[in-house]
């Protein structure tokens, strides 16, 4: 069985990363305060996108799970 890996919904090999910021809800929504932090990986043919919490995927390459 042969392991392929790429983009889940196009199988492209070109993706690429942002960081992003958020409001949460409440005061800080209120306020708008970004205190969610995430790191977006994207396809960069179809758009399919995933996102991944900043603080707790630090130390791992962001792409390789991105990719499978």
């Amino acid at each position: 069985m042969s392991e392929t890996k790429g983009c889940i919904k196009c199988g492209s090999l070109d993706a690429a990363k942002k960081e992003v910021a958020m409001t949460g809800t409440g005061l800080s929504k209120m306020f708008d305060i970004q205190n969610n932090q995430f790191i977006v990986v994207y396809c960069k043919n179809c758009g399919y996108s995933e996102f991944y919490n900043k603080q707790s995927s630090t130390g791992s390459n962001i792409l390789d799970l991105f990719f499978g």
